[in-house]
């Protein structure tokens, strides 16, 4: 095992450390560039965007946790009812849940007042949508690859202050569109500044999407 402060770490081994509620896998990174809270989709695991967030933001730390859920044997983030029909209120209690992990992380790992960036694909994407909508005070920032609408009803926060990166396939099965624009609806209503980029793929992460994502965490707005 190595410490919070070496260049990798699979589990915590400071007393502030150890109340971490997720298992994950943290690297620590330049000091002070972002921390990118990479969300891995159903059935992966925190290896999956290691690639992907240091590909968004050279010399950055990634802290990878695994989902919490099990789907007959599929780490997820929350539970579903059905293929597209969510258990909001494991939503919502999931995402809550995220947000203290992130608390409990940024104390552990002295990460100070570094950016932290979620990047998330497919249920990694809708959980980071869920904790943008319900703790602003924990992330502001989100690159949100095949996402979709994730609770029905969010709270009507103020979030000026949060910006999100929203990329879709316009043939993905998975994250339909009716959502995909319900979910861009309730962003701008709430005043997030939003980038939307549509690909012509599926349920996927296309080249031109991470190159479009990784320009826009290389210029963070106002």
């Amino acid at each position: 095992m190595t410490t919070p402060g070496s260049p990798s770490s699979s589990a915590p081994s400071s007393p502030a450390a150890a109340s971490l509620s997720l298992e994950h896998r943290f690297v620590a990174g330049e000091p002070t560039a972002p921390v990118v809270l990479a969300l891995h989709g159903t059935g992966g695991s925190p290896e999956d965007l290691m690639e992907l967030a240091r590909y968004l933001q050279p010399g950055a730390g990634v802290l990878a946790p695994a989902g919490p859920v099990s789907e007959r044997g599929a780490a997820r983030w929350f539970r579903r009812l059905a293929e597209g029909v969510f258990d909001v209120d494991d939503v919502i209690a999931r995402a809550h849940q995220l947000a203290e992990f992130v608390v409990a992380a940024r104390q552990a790992y002295a990460l100070g007042n570094r950016r932290i960036i979620a990047l998330g694909f497919s249920n990694g994407a809708n959980i980071a949508t869920a904790t943008v909508l319900l703790r602003p005070d924990v992330l502001r920032e989100a690159v949100l690859f095949a996402a979709m609408m994730p609770v029905p009803d969010p709270p009507d926060h103020d979030l000026s202050a949060s910006r999100v990166f929203l990329a879709n396939g316009t043939r993905d099965p998975m994250a339909p569109l009716d959502s995909v624009v319900r979910l861009e609806r309730a962003l701008l209503t709430r005043s997030v500044q939003v980038q939307v980029f549509r690909h012509d793929g599926g349920h996927q992460i296309p080249l031109d999407a991470a190159a479009a994502a990784r320009e826009w965490v290389g210029t963070p707005g106002e």
